[in-house]
């Protein structure tokens, strides 16, 4: 499967969540897209339609294709203790996730494009890979040539940084601290992750 590039309001409306933010068609129109959307909403979903469902919803929030999802959900069965809240902690360790839960970018796709653009730097040294995986005490930065960009400062201007007790921000240095793998209580996202691991223990 490509990366898809469709509208983001219709993936929203698909799960019936705002997964990628405040939605103004989501609210106008809170039924599944397509001709036969409203009678869609009827039908009853097969207990496997459900779990799918559950795990698609994750990858579109945390902007994963299957495999990068597969490969990471693997790691999070190999950890000790629970293996649906490893697979959260694991994508919330995410470089291009950690960008966008500081601020410095107002999505998790733009975070993903200031990393890839080499804007973003980790302990001082740029970081090109969205999917670097932060551990505790690594410091994300904005590099000194991109402090200026307007994307930037607009995100940063809208967002409030002490949100999340794992990370800890420091605006006069436009850096922030990943302070720890957080908490399932931690994670805002409404993501049934126990459904995402009966799907894959098929």
């Amino acid at each position: 499967m490509g990366k898809y590039i469709g509208p983001k309001s219709k993936i929203a409306r698909k799960f019936g969540e705002a997964i990628y933010g405040a939605d103004k068609v989501l609210e106008k129109r809170n039924y599944p897209p397509g001709q036969h959307g409203l009678a869609r909403k009827r039908k009853k979903v097969s207990e496997y339609g459900t779990q799918l469902s559950e795990k698609q919803k994750a990858k579109y929030t945390y902007g994963l294709l299957e495999k990068q999802f597969s490969r990471t959900y693997e790691q999070a069965a190999r950890m000790g203790g629970i293996t649906g809240e490893n697979l959260l902690k694991l994508l919330e360790c995410r470089l291009d996730n950690v960008v966008y839960r500081l601020g410095i970018a107002p999505t998790r796709a733009a975070a993903r494009q200031l990393v890839s653009h080499c804007h973003i730097c980790v302990n001082g040294s740029v970081v090109n890979i969205p999917s670097y995986s932060l551990r505790a005490g690594d410091v994300v930065s904005v590099r000194e040539k991109s402090k200026s960009l307007e994307v930037i400062s607009a995100s940063l201007a809208g967002s409030s940084k002490s949100r999340y007790a794992w990370l800890e921000w420091d605006n006069a240095s436009m850096s922030g601290r990943f302070l720890q793998k957080p908490e399932r209580e931690e994670i805002p996202e409404n993501i049934k992750e126990q459904l995402i691991v009966e799907l894959y223990s098929k």
